[in-house]
Protein backbone atom coordinates (compact mmCIF):
# COMPACT_ATOMS: atom_id res chain seq x y z
CA UNK A 1 0.00 0.00 0.00
CA UNK A 2 0.98 3.59 -0.93
CA UNK A 3 2.61 5.23 2.36
CA UNK A 4 -0.12 8.52 1.38
CA UNK A 5 -2.96 5.76 1.29
CA UNK A 6 -2.08 4.27 4.18
CA UNK A 7 -1.47 8.00 6.30
CA UNK A 8 -5.03 8.96 5.17
CA UNK A 9 -6.47 5.94 6.24
CA UNK A 10 -4.45 6.24 9.46
CA UNK A 11 -6.09 9.84 9.43
CA UNK A 12 -9.56 8.46 8.99
CA UNK A 13 -8.98 5.61 11.80
CA UNK A 14 -7.96 8.40 14.38
CA UNK A 15 -11.13 10.23 13.35
CA UNK A 16 -13.44 7.57 13.59
CA UNK A 17 -11.99 6.93 17.22
CA UNK A 18 -12.10 10.90 18.56
CA UNK A 19 -15.79 10.23 17.03
CA UNK A 20 -16.20 7.04 18.98
CA UNK A 21 -15.32 8.44 22.64
CA UNK A 22 -17.16 11.87 21.73
CA UNK A 23 -20.42 9.97 20.97
CA UNK A 24 -20.25 8.62 24.25
CA UNK A 25 -19.61 11.56 25.84
CA UNK A 26 -23.22 13.30 24.27
CA UNK A 27 -24.80 10.06 24.80
CA UNK A 28 -24.02 10.31 28.74
CA UNK A 29 -24.74 13.70 28.57
CA UNK A 30 -27.52 14.97 26.35
CA UNK A 31 -30.64 16.46 28.20
CA UNK A 32 -33.96 17.73 26.76
CA UNK A 33 -37.39 16.48 26.20
CA UNK A 34 -35.92 13.81 23.73
CA UNK A 35 -33.39 12.74 26.05
CA UNK A 36 -34.32 8.72 25.44
CA UNK A 37 -34.62 8.83 21.61
CA UNK A 38 -31.78 11.22 21.20
CA UNK A 39 -29.98 9.35 23.75
CA UNK A 40 -30.60 5.25 22.46
CA UNK A 41 -29.86 6.69 18.94
CA UNK A 42 -25.97 8.05 19.99
CA UNK A 43 -25.83 4.29 21.84
CA UNK A 44 -26.41 2.88 18.08
CA UNK A 45 -24.00 5.04 16.14
CA UNK A 46 -21.15 4.46 18.89
CA UNK A 47 -21.94 0.82 18.42
CA UNK A 48 -21.55 1.77 14.91
CA UNK A 49 -18.20 3.36 15.19
CA UNK A 50 -16.77 0.70 17.13
CA UNK A 51 -17.01 -1.72 13.95
CA UNK A 52 -15.93 0.63 11.77
CA UNK A 53 -12.77 1.30 14.06
CA UNK A 54 -12.42 -2.75 14.36
CA UNK A 55 -12.59 -3.15 10.32
CA UNK A 56 -10.28 -0.21 9.64
CA UNK A 57 -7.68 -1.27 11.30
CA UNK A 58 -7.85 -4.73 9.59
CA UNK A 59 -8.03 -3.89 6.56
CA UNK A 60 -4.32 -1.87 7.29
CA UNK A 61 -3.02 -5.32 8.75
CA UNK A 62 -4.05 -7.13 5.82
CA UNK A 63 -2.05 -4.63 3.45
CA UNK A 64 1.03 -5.14 5.98
CA UNK A 65 0.58 -1.54 7.68
CA UNK A 66 0.21 -0.68 11.20
CA UNK A 67 -3.03 1.34 12.41
CA UNK A 68 -2.86 3.79 15.06
CA UNK A 69 -3.70 2.65 18.11
CA UNK A 70 -3.69 5.06 20.89
CA UNK A 71 -5.61 7.85 21.98
CA UNK A 72 -2.36 9.65 21.77
CA UNK A 73 -1.51 9.01 18.20
CA UNK A 74 -4.95 9.44 17.27
CA UNK A 75 -5.23 12.88 18.74
CA UNK A 76 -1.89 13.46 16.94
CA UNK A 77 -3.51 13.59 13.42
CA UNK A 78 -7.21 13.47 13.86
CA UNK A 79 -9.01 16.50 12.78
CA UNK A 80 -12.58 15.83 14.67
CA UNK A 81 -11.89 17.49 18.08
CA UNK A 82 -12.71 15.89 21.62
CA UNK A 83 -15.22 17.62 23.84
CA UNK A 84 -15.50 19.03 27.42
CA UNK A 85 -18.01 16.23 29.54
CA UNK A 86 -20.63 18.93 30.44
CA UNK A 87 -24.40 18.92 29.33
CA UNK A 88 -25.65 19.12 25.70
CA UNK A 89 -28.83 19.88 24.40
CA UNK A 90 -30.62 17.82 21.77
CA UNK A 91 -30.01 19.72 18.90
CA UNK A 92 -26.61 20.94 19.58
CA UNK A 93 -26.11 17.72 19.90
CA UNK A 94 -27.08 16.29 16.72
CA UNK A 95 -25.79 19.35 14.86
CA UNK A 96 -22.07 18.50 16.47
CA UNK A 97 -22.47 14.41 15.23
CA UNK A 98 -24.00 15.65 12.18
CA UNK A 99 -20.88 17.90 11.68
CA UNK A 100 -18.25 15.09 12.06
CA UNK A 101 -20.14 12.54 10.11
CA UNK A 102 -20.01 14.99 7.27
CA UNK A 103 -16.15 15.03 7.88
CA UNK A 104 -15.57 11.26 8.03
CA UNK A 105 -17.55 11.14 4.35
CA UNK A 106 -15.41 13.54 3.18
CA UNK A 107 -12.65 11.25 3.97
CA UNK A 108 -13.47 8.54 3.01
CA UNK A 109 -14.78 10.18 -0.08
CA UNK A 110 -11.33 10.89 -0.84
CA UNK A 111 -9.92 7.89 0.80
CA UNK A 112 -12.08 5.20 -1.91
CA UNK A 113 -10.59 8.20 -4.91
CA UNK A 114 -7.23 7.63 -3.81
CA UNK A 115 -7.81 3.60 -3.51
CA UNK A 116 -9.65 3.30 -6.74
CA UNK A 117 -6.65 5.05 -8.47
CA UNK A 118 -4.07 2.72 -7.01
CA UNK A 119 -6.28 -0.56 -7.54
CA UNK A 120 -6.71 -1.43 -4.32
CA UNK A 121 -9.91 -2.40 -4.07
CA UNK A 122 -10.55 -3.63 -0.66
CA UNK A 123 -9.85 -0.17 0.57
CA UNK A 124 -12.30 0.87 -2.08
CA UNK A 125 -14.78 -0.91 -1.54
CA UNK A 126 -14.87 -0.74 2.57
CA UNK A 127 -15.04 3.23 1.92
CA UNK A 128 -18.28 2.26 -0.14
CA UNK A 129 -20.00 0.85 2.65
CA UNK A 130 -18.82 3.28 4.80
CA UNK A 131 -20.47 6.25 2.97
CA UNK A 132 -23.56 4.51 2.48
CA UNK A 133 -23.92 4.30 6.35
CA UNK A 134 -22.64 8.07 6.65
CA UNK A 135 -25.04 8.61 3.81
CA UNK A 136 -28.08 7.32 5.73
CA UNK A 137 -27.04 8.97 9.20
CA UNK A 138 -26.70 12.11 7.68
CA UNK A 139 -30.51 11.58 6.61
CA UNK A 140 -31.49 10.78 9.78
CA UNK A 141 -29.75 13.55 11.47
CA UNK A 142 -30.83 16.27 9.13
CA UNK A 143 -34.34 14.53 9.94
CA UNK A 144 -34.07 14.92 13.44
CA UNK A 145 -33.25 18.53 13.43
CA UNK A 146 -36.52 19.94 11.75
Amino acid sequence: MKKELTNKINGYLANVAVSYVKLHNLHWNVTGCQFKAVHEYLESLYDSFAEVLDAVAEILKMNGETPLASMKDYLAVATIEELESKDFDIKGTLGIVLKDVETLKAQAEDIRAEAGEADQYDVANMMEDDLANYSKTIWFLRSMMK
